[in-house]
């Protein structure tokens, strides 16, 4: 009866051994929790960058990864439901989102909070600037704002452009451009002589755009991302405006040139080096990497449905893949330890290749971002030309 007793705790002890080993195991995958804008104003970014979450890798470093994507309707309010979530209940390892800066701002507080680090696919630098102790938990694979407008003031400069008029975002994208273009056009010599706003779910600038045509300036810039940016373009033109309009590299989608139509003809942004990647020399550094992520969507999705912000999504998995090499050994997925190793990981990576550009972060640049992120690119007859 001994023996008979002895040998069912044996089992027993085997069993539970073998059943914390197989949720040990499961718990050990790496978990990313995803927050995007697939719908509301943002939708023509979101879409695209969901489109590439079912491209990431599903083992790295050795590790499965479960991928948790959820949709933040281009709202700062759902955004931090989403990020809760997914840190609280979902346990996820990294954040990756959200599609534009209110909504990455939102989450950027929970990321610090929690201490989970996070990768941002949205525009502004504030993001990730001035480094502090809750930014230090959050990276970026966007182009800088101010590294977008000095290469747009720039080219007006060099394009005889004196006097130039600003129509931006009501939100954190509108003023954080605003920042960076009254930063650099005055080193330019270039005068701003209107400026104004408009929010993303407006359906009239008529007001905003009557002052931009009577200060009658060389140039136009429009801050705005997605399909939103069209409406003061559009609006422009019905005014009989005739200088130059630039947009920014938030307005880099088919969907964008679809709703402009002709009204976008001619019309000047920079943009990541993947947006025209079949037309940049082969000696361009970037159009090696930049090529692998654009065919690989193009076998899964519409040609038509790839955008650069797809791209910045697709180089988030990478900046995780490349960091992972380095935080797996030192921690197991799925607790405090794992998330800080993968933190300093990505603060460490150098010479990383991706879709936008060459990756080199550091502990004061969680951008890591050069001028080999961007090209500038003109619309003509519905396409983008470089």
């Amino acid at each position: 009866m001994n023996r008979l007793i002895s040998l069912r705790k044996t089992a027993l002890t085997v069993a539970t051994l073998a059943a914390f080993g197989a949720a040990a195991t499961a718990h050990a995958q790496i978990k990313v929790g995803v927050s995007i804008s697939t719908t509301g104003p943002a939708a023509s970014l979101g879409i695209p960058e969901k489109n590439t979450v079912s491209l990431f890798p599903a083992e790295i470093a050795g590790q499965k990864v479960q991928y948790i994507v959820l949709d933040d309707a281009s709202d700062a309010t759902q955004a931090v439901k989403n990020a809760r979530k997914l840190v609280s209940e979902d346990k996820v390892d990294l954040l990756i989102g959200s599609s534009i800066t209110p909504t990455s701002l939102a989450m950027l507080e929970v990321a610090a909070e929690t201490e989970t680090p996070m990768i941002t696919i949205a525009g502004a630098a504030r993001i990730v600037e001035p480094m502090d102790a809750k930014r230090r938990w959050v990276f970026k694979t966007t182009q800088h704002d101010g590294q977008m407008a000095a290469a747009i003031t720039q080219h007006m400069s060099n394009n005889g452009v004196k006097t130039m008029g600003f129509i931006g975002f009501s939100d954190a994208y509108g003023e954080g451009w605003w920042g960076e273009v009254e930063k650099v056009a005055p080193a330019r010599k270039i005068k701003v002589v209107a400026n104004e706003r408009f929010a993303r779910t407006d359906t009239s600038v008529t007001g905003q755009v009557l002052k931009m045509v009577s200060a009658n300036p060389d140039a136009i810039l429009i801050a705005g991302s997605g399909t939103p940016a069209a409406l003061p373009q559009k609006a422009l033109r019905e005014r009989g405006y005739k200088g130059k309009i630039y947009q920014t590299h938030g307005v880099a989608n088919s969907d964008f040139l679809r709703v402009c139509a002709a009204d976008c003809e001619g019309t000047f942004l920079p943009a990541g080096p993947m947006l025209v990647v079949n037309q940049l020399p082969d000696t361009n550094p970037v159009k090696k990497s930049a090529l692998t992520y654009v065919n690989k969507y193009n076998g899964a999705f519409k040609k038509e449905s790839l955008s650069t912000f797809g791209g910045h999504a697709w180089d988030a998995a990478m900046l995780l893949q490349e960091a992972a090499k380095t935080a797996v050994p030192k921690a197991k997925p799925g607790n405090r330890e794992f998330r800080a190793a993968l933190r300093d990981s990505l603060e460490g990576i150098k010479n990383l290749p991706a879709s936008h550009g060459i990756f080199n972060m550091s502990p004061t640049n969680h951008q890591g971002l050069d001028q080999r992120s961007q090209v500038m690119v003109r619309i003509e007859k519905g396409n983008w030309k470089y």
